[in-house]
């Protein structure tokens, strides 16, 4: 298992993750919106925007992404805890008990990029993000 924190942009996270990258170092995993089974879901002109990117550094890794538009978050207010989990009943429950008296954004089932992903903010305001088994992602 494993947490990381997730923030999200209005379609400026390649500058953020070259931004991170060049001031801590490490390597960068990026999924674009171009060519995955999302590129219907965001207008013209997104195809170069990152649907998925982590920077590995030697401190730990952070993940970045566009939130495409509607879906953005204001500064401040766009990051996310992640969590992955080997275990599907496990990540499940874990789900369920942090979207209890919250509001589920995103409901845990199968995507494109993993067996089972949800996401939740919880009674606190505090969003997250669950997955089982993710996809690796391609780099570019």
């Amino acid at each position: 298992m494993q947490m990381r924190p997730n923030l999200n942009f209005a379609g400026n996270a390649a500058d953020v993750l070259e931004h991170y990258q060049a001031a801590l170092g490490g390597d960068l995993n990026v999924m674009r919106f171009g060519g995955s089974p999302a590129a219907e879901f965001v207008p013209p002109g997104w195809e170069d925007k990152i649907l998925y990117g982590r920077l590995s550094t030697p401190f730990g890794e952070v993940d970045v992404m566009d939130a495409p538009p509607g879906r953005e978050s204001a500064i401040g207010g766009n990051v996310a805890i992640a969590i992955d989990v080997d275990d599907e009943a496990r990540a499940a429950s874990i789900f369920e008990k942090l979207a209890e008296d919250g509001s589920v954004m995103m409901p845990f089932e199968e995507t494109f990029f993993a067996r089972k992903f949800g996401m939740t903010s919880d009674k606190f305001g505090v969003r997250w993000m669950v997955s089982v088994a993710p996809v690796a992602m391609v780099r570019s």
